[in-house]
């Protein structure tokens, strides 16, 4: 009688641990800057999301680890440092010694769902077109992990896909922008919400018994700036701002030539050149955000529908910056401001100060631990991050300097200075306390500062 009592208490708590757990809800959008209302960009429509800041904790000052889809990924998903190129999914995800973080949270009860672009490819797996290989990007993690692809025929349809199944075959046949007057699921981004919505649905009537980590990777506004023409509507007849620091800088840096962007079809105009085309590129671009908006918005709209927001944990997550003519760059993959800040949103009822913005730096590396903590879940010993639940309770708390890195360089961003070191033992010192930001290198006249900066990066970077 007293070991049947005791397996009952037993099963009790298990139970009672279950229904304890907050579901989670990652939302990664691709190629997303801090180009949102809610974070300072005024003439942005972004109603959605701006809610979703308003009830939760912006981090305006959040920084990934690399500027490039597949390696700023791996670290979202193992909170680790890793390599720098797109393919850092493929060559060490593969050979990872530890549970990533959905297969953390799967060992921990969870129901693990992945739609979209989640890691490097969408729908997550390899081989031909990507949809052909048995073996995921992120082994042992998913539940399932799905990617409709509709008329675009295969996950490499999808992820450069234009309206109505076009697919891109070589680039410079491909307009760079475009905005086809038709629904959501003109676009590939359609169906990837439709599908979340189902997934949703159905981890929703199990929830009070098995939480879900439901991860929805929209990949708008990636190249090319692809959207309905509704959502160009809000920005036809506005003028932009200009863009800060246009022009190339002097000097060995982290410049590169566009080569993402230029080569698309473009007309034979150059937006460095051309204001004209460099306006109609940042409003495609514009309307690209406020298509993902949208899609957020049917995310959790259907999250309150059924009932479940107040037991969610909601991230929404941009997988690194993007550049629109600053440094006359056109794209990622620079160790400039631009390429490294990306918005962050961490929204559940138990964020004090609801909708107050945290200036502290922190980084993608944090999400994995913070998200465990915030779900009662041990924080393995293997993360690199640490948990982000002090800024939760006070947004005024302090962060910690931030490392990102490419294949030639590395960089240390605290909250005054940016140090870039390259490989060849090259420097740049930028003061973000000056107007002329990243653009006047500092690395000669503050030597003191650089090589205080460039211990603390090779400390932080040791393997």
């Amino acid at each position: 009688m007293k070991t049947l009592k005791a397996l009952l208490l037993l099963l009790s708590a298990c139970l009672l641990n279950a229904a304890d757990k907050p579901n989670v809800l990652l939302i990664c959008i691709d190629d997303l800057r801090p180009e949102l209302k809610s974070f300072g960009v005024d003439y942005i429509h972004s109603p959605h999301i701006d809610r979703l800041a308003a009830a939760g904790r912006p981090f305006f000052s959040h920084y990934v680890q690399a500027p490039t889809c597949g390696a700023s990924r791996f670290t979202l998903l193992t909170g680790r440092y890793g390599s720098s190129g797109n393919g850092a999914l493929f060559s060490r995800a593969r050979s990872i010694k530890h549970p990533s973080f959905p297969a953390w949270f799967r060992e921990n009860g969870y129901t693990t769902v992945s739609v979209g672009k989640v890691s490097h490819h969408p729908g997550g797996r390899g081989g031909r077109d990507w949809g052909h290989d048995l073996q995921p990007e992120m082994p042992n993690s998913w539940d399932r992990h799905l990617l409709p692809s509709g008329a675009w025929q295969h996950p490499r349809g999808v992820m450069h896909g234009l309206a109505n199944g076009e697919i891109r075959r070589n680039a410079k046949d491909m307009d760079v922008y475009q905005a086809f007057d038709g629904p959501d699921t003109a676009y590939p981004d359609g169906l990837i919400i439709d599908e979340a919505l189902k997934q949703l649905n159905e981890l929703g009537s199990d929830a009070e018994e098995n939480p879900f980590f439901l991860a929805v990777g929209i990949i708008r506004p990636h190249l090319p700036f692809g959207a309905p023409a509704k959502y160009l509507k809000h920005y036809q007849d506005i003028k932009l701002p200009p863009v800060a620091h246009p022009n190339k800088p002097q000097g060995r840096t982290t410049w590169h030539g566009s080569g993402e962007f230029m080569k698309y079809n473009r007309w034979q105009r150059n937006p460095n050149t051309d204001a004209e085309f460099a306006q109609l590129c940042r409003k495609h671009y514009a309307a690209c955000v406020t298509y993902a908006d949208a899609l957020v918005g049917r995310l959790i709209g259907r999250l309150d529908a059924l009932g479940l927001r107040e037991d969610t944990l909601i991230i929404l997550w941009g997988d690194h910056g993007w550049h629109l003519g600053e440094h006359a760059i056109w794209g990622k993959h620079a160790l400039f401001e631009e390429s490294l800040r990306s918005p962050r949103i961490i929204s559940h009822p138990e964020v004090k100060e609801a909708g107050t913005p945290s200036s502290s730096i922190v980084e993608t590396l944090d999400i994995f631990p913070t998200i465990c903590d915030l779900a009662g879940l041990e924080v393995p010993k293997y993360l690199q991050g640490v948990s982000l639940r002090p800024i939760l309770e006070d947004p005024t708390a302090s962060g910690h300097s931030a490392i990102s890195y490419t294949g030639g360089a590395k960089t240390i961003r605290t909250s005054q200075h940016r140090l870039i070191a390259h490989r060849n033992g090259h420097l740049e010192l930028y003061d973000h306390s000056s107007p002329e930001g990243e653009t006047r290198n500092l690395a000669e006249t503050n030597k003191g500062k650089a090589a205080e900066l460039q211990e603390k990066l090779n400390s932080r970077l040791k393997p």
